[in-house]
């Protein structure tokens, strides 16, 4: 996979590829067992840019996978489930993408760099139809990989929220990646959960799951880096 380290300067982990049929099933391993590093201590800027970018691109690349490689009908991805009433898988990967789209037009504008997460863009064709899911996911990925190694890691963001009460925070480009990133496998959780209502089996077994979980559960496992 060409990782041997996840993060420069603080703790190294060996990866291990796991393969099963043909198909990569949770690749990226940790190893609890840190890696010596002769760098320094302090993680460098554009090690803390790649290594999120990382995380978000895989998590995109996680719903990608399930779509090639789960879903078998278009009319899975407008199913309403029974357990999340109004819910379907194709809202759930609709959602999860528009934070990365919103936070990427926000970063690209002129400034002041005004960030509202509310904005929905609704009843999109990914909803609905796998390919057109397929080709918004990657297109999202491409941004990501053209803008954010760019951007200035600490650019400040205003965040605009309805929490119900109008909020103003303040931010940064870096903070609001991470969180984009970690609401996408809080969505995914959903989106196996709508699985399972459907018995879909799947195959990756990292989907869903947040790092920490993983970590804290004993499997060692960091994100799966979906094959597609």
């Amino acid at each position: 996979m060409g990782f041997s380290k996840f993060g420069e300067g603080t703790k190294h982990y060996k990866c291990i590829e796991k393969k099963e049929k043909n198909r990569v099933k949770c690749p990226l391993r940790m190893s609890l067992t840190p890696v010596p590093s002769s760098s320094s201590m302090n993680t460098r800027p554009d090690d803390n840019a790649t290594n999120l970018l990382y995380v978000a691109t895989t998590v995109l690349e996680q719903a990608v996978d399930f779509l090639d490689n789960d879903l078998e009908l278009d009319e899975q991805l407008s199913l309403n489930s029974k357990l999340i009433p109004g819910s379907t898988i194709g809202k759930h990967l609709r959602h999860a993408r528009d934070h990365f789209e919103l936070l990427l037009t926000c970063i690209t504008s002129y400034p002041p760099h005004i960030l509202n997460y509310d904005v929905r863009i609704r009843n999109t064709p990914m909803e609905t139809n796998r390919e057109a899911a397929r080709a918004a996911l990657l297109e999202t990925v491409q941004r990501l990989k053209d803008i954010v190694i760019t951007c200035n890691w600490n650019q400040p963001i205003t965040l605009n929220a309805v929490t119900p009460f109008e909020q103003t925070f303040q931010s940064s480009f870096a903070r609001e990646l991470w969180f984009a990133s970690l609401h996408c496998v809080h969505h995914w959780s959903m989106v196996r959960v709508l699985a399972g209502e459907m018995n879909i089996k799947i195959g990756d077994e990292c989907f869903g799951f947040a790092p920490s979980t993983l970590v804290a559960s004993g499997r060692e496992h960091s994100l799966g880096k979906a094959k597609i």
